[in-house]
């Protein structure tokens, strides 16, 4: 028989072990603002993507990895800014608290764990269809229609984390990374899912509880081994996580982005067609409803989705107005592209987020009938007639309108100036039916907001409708961006 020696020059005793002297422990309340895709991949769903589910409650199910990587993305775009390649040579907060990155091949583990969320009850799906436009016809592409399905708004994910601190660790370090981290959460700025660049998956975490322990103490080396994870009633939740984990936050924010907050008024109907029957009894073609977070009845919104589509359709028509190279270039630069040939670049993520708006104080009593008419007798087509429940404005009838464009170049804000104006003055209807006078809004209120590292102040600007007048603060640096655009050429732009 062979004799195995385990001496010190065997490889499994090389190891470093993890002296850890402290454990922190972090649970929050995660609530869903808008829906919220969490795609399970499964091929067999009557859906092209159904709802991710844990096995055994088939409640809607929020992995720690996807958790996770939504919090190192976040920390690392607020600590390098957007767009910022990760380098193994960068160390940082980022490294500190997650590890070291994919490329890295001597990075340390990640010290912080992150838990599986399940849904806190059995979730209400909402099904939403959707549909690639041919911008040139304005029709919908062939074989381009799909559906998806998504938690409501409301549902709420009890999320667990526990930061581990070795002995040879900055603690204070370690602790601020993880509140900034968090803070995203606190403050609204992760989304998750899919789409979220289209208003989806906006969240938000209240009640924080933390329990800390030093494991160099008896007493607390034996209250973490009998914790009771399911007791969630000591300590009192806090709003803070910055307060609830005792530190202090000094790290600038190096992101850069545009943000115009725009409130409108609906000047005449709106329909944005609807996937589901919401009310059992429904006409043919209704508005599209959604539930939000603190009530039950679905509200009529104006979707991210639909708004985006607008939107690139009159940017791609105003740059071809002005003639300039390319338009093309700019366009996929801003709304992100796929492609269905593999190429060395075959997609890109947009870069300008669309969020989704309730429409306040909307009515949507009154169904509308129509009927096609047959072109060649003038009279009704056969088998042509239905009905339609679009929401309809009243004087207290309003829509918010929120867009954030990440990295913004001068020439990009006045081409989302331009769009802007389009829509504030009713000559770019959305929804459906706008060849029937539907879809116009009027523009009421606007603040835009440039956030960027190297500006002492945040920038910001406001137009206002008085009557028949606007009132504008610093028109002049606003039409400088417009200038931008109409003088610059894509292909000069770095």
């Amino acid at each position: 028989m062979t004799q195995i020696l385990l001496t010190p020059s065997n490889n499994r005793l090389k190891r470093n072990q993890r002296n850890i002297t402290h454990r922190i422990i972090v649970y929050g309340n995660l609530v869903l603002e808008t829906p919220t895709c969490l795609g399970s991949g499964d091929a067999e769903s009557p859906t092209d993507m159904p709802v991710l589910r844990d096995s055994v409650s088939d409640h809607a199910l929020l992995t720690g990895a996807s958790l996770a990587g939504a919090l190192r993305n976040y920390l690392w775009e607020y600590e390098n800014g957007y767009g910022k390649t990760v380098e193994k040579s960068i160390k940082g907060l980022t490294t500190l608290l997650f590890g070291g990155s994919r490329s890295d091949d001597d990075g340390n583990q990640s010290p912080l764990i992150v838990d599986d969320a399940i849904s806190s009850d059995i979730p209400t799906i909402e099904l939403r269809d959707g549909v690639e436009i041919n911008s040139n016809s304005g029709t919908a592409k062939d074989g381009a229609k799909y559906d998806l399905e998504f938690i409501a708004a409301g549902t709420e994910f009890k999320l667990g984390f526990e930061l581990l601190i070795e002995r040879e660790h900055d603690a204070l370090q370690l602790c601020q990374a993880l509140a900034l981290a968090l803070r995203g959460l606190e403050n609204g700025e992760i989304s998750m899912g899919t789409k979220k660049r289209r208003g989806f998956g906006c969240c938000k975490v209240t009640g924080w509880q933390v329990w800390k322990f030093d494991l160099q103490q008896d007493k607390e080396r034996i209250a973490w081994l009998t914790f009771d994870h399911t007791n969630r009633n000591i300590p009192k939740p806090q709003s803070s996580i910055v307060q609830a984990l005792d530190v202090t936050i000094d790290q600038a924010d190096q992101r850069d982005y545009l943000s115009i907050v725009t409130t409108f008024k609906l000047d005449s109907p709106l329909l944005i067609r609807s996937g589901q029957d919401s009310i059992g009894i429904a006409p043919d073609v209704v508005h599209l409803k959604s539930r939000r977070s603190g009530t039950n009845t679905p509200q009529p919104i104006l979707s991210g989705t639909s708004l985006t589509g607008v939107m690139r359709h009159r940017a791609e028509r105003i740059l071809n107005t002005l003639e300039l190279s390319q338009p093309a270039k700019m366009l996929n630069s801003i709304f992100g592209f796929v492609v269905e040939k593999e190429t060395t670049d075959s997609a890109r993520a947009s870069r300008l987020t669309v969020y989704e708006s309730v429409i306040a104080g909307a009515t949507h009593d009154l169904v509308q009938n129509r009927v096609a008419i047959d072109r060649f007798t003038g009279g009704a087509y056969h088998g042509a007639l239905f009905n339609e429940q679009p929401v309809f404005g009243t004087d207290e009838t309003t829509v918010e309108l929120k867009l954030e464009l990440r990295n913004p170049k001068q020439s990009e804000i006045g081409l989302l100036l331009l769009v802007l104006k389009d829509l504030w003055t009713g000559d770019l209807p959305v929804g459906g039916g706008r060849s029937i006078g539907r879809g116009t809004l009027s523009g009421q209120h606007a603040t835009i907001t440039q956030h960027h590292p190297d500006l002492t102040s945040v920038k910001t600007w406001t137009i206002t409708q008085q009557g028949n007048s606007l009132e504008i603060s610093d028109a002049e640096a606003l039409e400088e961006f417009v200038k931008a655009l109409v003088s610059s050429d894509p292909r000069e732009e770095p």
